[in-house]
């Protein structure tokens, strides 16, 4: 499976997490991914490009969404946000006044972290969609010989 690879920079206003989720619904119907899948991997970009705006973006400057399927050549979908703000952001307890997103990120993705970048850093996330069991027209899960 070949890499493909669609990325979007976004101005620091607020229609930007719209755009960031609508690009993401059109990647994903693109390459076939639907379902409860696809609403967990949009929920994710909302989170994150809710958080470079709110945390990440300074004045004046962006973020970049990039959307990668079939890295490593696997079926895995990745999703990147790049901002150029400093700071590390982290899950806190769910009782707390930010970092809830991440919590959803955290139990939606199979794996989430943040990297580096000059200036700013890449909070990301991925899931490993060749796991994921067929799906019937009904969008019910086809039954597999253990659950019969």
């Amino acid at each position: 499976m070949n890499q493909e690879t669609r990325e979007h920079f976004y101005r620091r206003r607020r229609q930007s997490v719209t755009g960031a989720r609508e690009f993401t619904r059109a990647a994903l119907a693109d390459w076939g991914i639907k379902g409860d899948r696809a609403d967990d991997i949009a929920l994710c970009v909302t989170e994150l490009a809710t958080n470079a705006l709110l945390h990440g973006v300074p004045p004046g400057r962006g973020f970049q969404l990039f959307l990668r399927y079939g890295a490593e050549g696997e079926a895995v979908l990745r999703v990147e946000v790049h901002d150029s703000g400093d700071g590390c952001p982290r899950v806190v307890c769910p009782d707390g006044e930010s970092g809830r997103g991440l919590l959803l990120v955290a139990a939606l993705s199979d794996a989430w972290g943040v990297g580096e970048r000059d200036p700013g850093k890449v909070v990301w996330c991925q899931w490993e969609l060749g796991a994921e069991p067929p799906v019937t027209t009904s969008g019910r899960p086809m039954p597999t010989s253990a659950s019969t």
